[in-house]
């Protein structure tokens, strides 16, 4: 007998069984309960279930055959008709000027895209490999207790490697493992609970960092940022009763120069001296380009008011969706707490298989590769560029093509995804709407083996065009090549 319908029936009610059976039976395959092809019971046993006369179910029947809801045959008894599938409601827009829509504007394919690793550069097949492994190794386990912060087989790796790669030295206890570096920012935000206070932030600085500071509650102080890093003078001058500083030390982002020595000691020390907290964004760790990385601020920190935070989103991948967060020592059991209530660590597999890549050595070959690629992408599109404008500057993973005022470098972006392109328009990092300078980021990781004059080509052709339409000088920084 085919397992009971959830058909409840009320016999004191004025509708008839009959009709009560199936519109209980219509629901059910509205609902999905009941899928087409399903096997209805016959009417002998629903009338036996239910404590009805066979009849009464008969008329149920009849009446959803006849709406073309069941069919029934000798063969297969009576099943659920087969429908057409109902049209998937369109998503609901999201408001512009979100934190949607930014992140969106962020994410996906194209050429000069920001924030992604190059594809060809992943070790796709090996990770997958390791991948599969974990994951058969995480469903076969019985009874698997998963650390909260994290598996300690990866916060192990992750110290070994921040010790020799980014000169800080940390214990696996005091690493939390996070979903990328807004989990890594949520929680930190979370433990220090400092709603009301102001906060530093780099200006220009990291749209979506900005705007977690705003969700949290903080009131920003925007502090410009020149060739040596953060401006700390300013900051002193201007708010030096901040709780927080969030700030990119290794290069900045998105304009590119490290931290100088003099201002990470000025930042150090404010933050020993008022009980400040600062958060690092080493978003890029040590995927720099030239020369060997310049050490995280975390291992200058004496006094314990730094909190690091790392992801592999540039480094694999954004979709692994892994980050960490490294607490100073007297709050590593804090945040471990947060972690353990609020924000656990992602699931054990991805975990894992990353821990094997980076345990075995692939990890540490992978980012070798990774640099010689992005080496050799990075002169092809300077080289690319030079000839259409005189303002091409390297900053981080990215070209920066600084635009005369008055540019829309959000149109421009928008204009240009219909050729396959998807610069970053520098505007949107801006907080002060005085030092706003409009310009385009040209991510490096995404610039393509072949056709990369072609690309710029087609790039400034729309900076031309927007020019036109605004009557902005672009000739004066945006040349046409000069015929060879």
């Amino acid at each position: 007998m085919p397992k009971p319908l959830p058909i409840a029936l009320d016999r004191s009610a004025k509708t008839p069984l009959s009709e009560q059976i199936s519109k209980a039976i219509m629901t059910a395959i509205d609902n999905g309960v009941l899928v087409p092809g399903a096997r209805l019971p016959s009417w002998l046993d629903l009338a036996a279930q239910l404590g009805v006369a066979r009849g009464t179910v008969r008329a149920a029947y009849d009446r959803l055959s006849d709406a073309q809801h069941i069919v029934s045959s000798k063969a297969n008894g009576t099943t659920v008709a087969e429908r057409p599938r109902k049209a998937a409601k369109p998503d609901t827009p999201v408001a512009p000027g979100s934190v949607v829509e930014m992140f969106r504007d962020l994410t996906g394919e194209g050429i000069f895209r920001m924030g992604v690793p190059a594809q060809d550069s992943v070790p796709a097949k090996l990770l997958a490999r390791i991948r599969a492994r974990a994951v058969r190794a995480e469903l076969s386990a019985v009874a698997r207790t998963t650390d909260p912060r994290g598996e300690l087989e990866l916060r192990r790796e992750i110290a070994a490697h921040l010790a020799i790669a980014r000169g800080l030295e940390c214990s696996p206890a005091q690493i939390v493992i996070t979903s990328g570096f807004s989990g890594g920012l949520g929680l930190a935000l979370r433990v220090l609970g400092l709603e009301g206070r102001r906060a530093w932030m780099e200006d220009p600085g990291f749209p979506l960092t900005r705007k977690g500071l705003e969700l949290a509650r903080l009131e920003l102080v925007p502090i410009p940022v020149d060739g040596s890093g953060v401006d700390v003078d300013h900051g002193l001058r201007h708010a030096p009763d901040a709780a927080l500083a969030v700030v990119t030390p290794g290069q900045q982002a998105p304009l590119g120069p490290p931290l100088s020595e003099k201002r990470r000691a000025q930042l150090l020390d404010w933050a020993a001296q008022t009980g400040g907290w600062i958060i690092e964004d080493d978003y890029l760790g040590e995927l720099q380009l030239d020369g060997r990385a310049a050490p995280a601020l975390a291992s200058l920190d004496r006094a314990g008011r730094v909190i690091h935070l790392g992801s592999f989103s540039k480094t694999i991948s954004p979709t692994l969706r892994l980050g960490f967060l490294v607490a100073p020592e007297p709050l590593a059991a804090q945040f471990a707490d947060v972690a353990t209530c609020l924000v656990p660590a992602p699931g054990p597999a991805v975990q894992l298989s990353t821990a094997e890549f980076m345990r075995d050595g692939h990890y540490i070959r992978h980012l070798r590769r990774t640099k010689r690629a992005y080496c050799d992408n990075r002169d092809a599109l300077t080289s690319a560029l030079r000839p259409w404008s005189n303002d091409v500057r390297v900053a981080g993973l990215a070209v920066m093509l600084t635009l005369p005022d008055k540019t829309s470098d959000v149109e421009i972006a928008r204009r240009v995804l219909a050729h396959g392109l998807a610069p970053a328009p520098l505007s949107p990092w801006y907080l002060s709407p005085k030092r706003t300078q409009p310009g385009l980021l040209l991510g490096i990781a995404t610039v393509p083996d072949r056709g990369v004059p072609a690309a710029c080509k087609r790039l400034f052709e729309a900076i031309r065009g927007q020019g036109r339409t605004q009557g902005a000088p672009v000739a004066r920084r945006v040349r046409k090549p000069a015929d060879p």
